[in-house]
């Protein structure tokens, strides 16, 4: 019988990614804000590699106000070009833009009355999807309901929340379970929806 392996895009030499795999991604998300969050920091990677945000990740954070929505709406033009001063952060002026104007929209959604978290978790019935891939590779990029959340929320003027970008993040967080079927992981983020 072979030894559980974690999931192969997590290199066992990398303490950085193999703390967010093991502590952090696919655990099932259900917080409005931190949803938001980290599909901000998703639409950040856009023709990057994660582990440039995971790096970046604190000094994201603390430049974009804790991604505090309420103070990224209210940025300025001047707000925004210190930002790009920034070399911690993904110096972007569209991505910039777009968490700026991502804030606006997400808390025009909650001024409706519509939670982000429930509006986020809809277009999988309200729980994971439970995939049994034997190696990471064999998971698709995008599927027909992210390519149709993507279409929503392009619809309600989010940006960077191409299909791709949506199913990545759904896999971040917990949306989809796509551990590995032989990881430890996949039982364990089970365990937790």
């Amino acid at each position: 019988m072979t030894e559980p392996h974690a999931c192969g895009w997590a290199p066992v030499t990398d303490p950085l990614y193999r703390a967010y795999h093991d502590e952090e991604w696919g655990v099932p998300e259900r917080d409005p804000r931190a949803l938001w969050e980290k599909l901000q920091l998703d639409g950040m990677q856009a023709g990057l590699s994660w582990i440039t945000i995971l790096r970046k990740r604190d000094s994201i954070r603390e430049e974009f106000d804790s991604f505090d929505p309420e103070k990224l709406a209210r940025w300025t033009p001047k707000r925004a070009e210190k930002a790009l001063q920034n070399p911690g952060i993904i110096r972007s002026p569209k991505k910039i833009e777009a968490v700026i104007g991502n804030a606006r929209t997400y808390l025009s959604m909650m001024e409706a009355g519509e939670d982000f978290s429930d509006y986020c978790w809809r277009f999988v019935g309200g729980k994971p999807i439970v995939n049994t891939w034997k190696n990471f590779r064999e998971a698709p990029t995008s599927t027909d309901w992210s390519a149709r959340m993507s279409k929503d929320l392009k619809t309600r003027g989010f940006k960077f929340v191409g299909p791709t970008i949506v199913y990545a993040w759904a896999q971040a967080v917990g949306m989809v379970n796509d551990h590995e079927v032989g990881c430890p992981r996949h039982k364990g983020v089970r365990e937790r929806s």
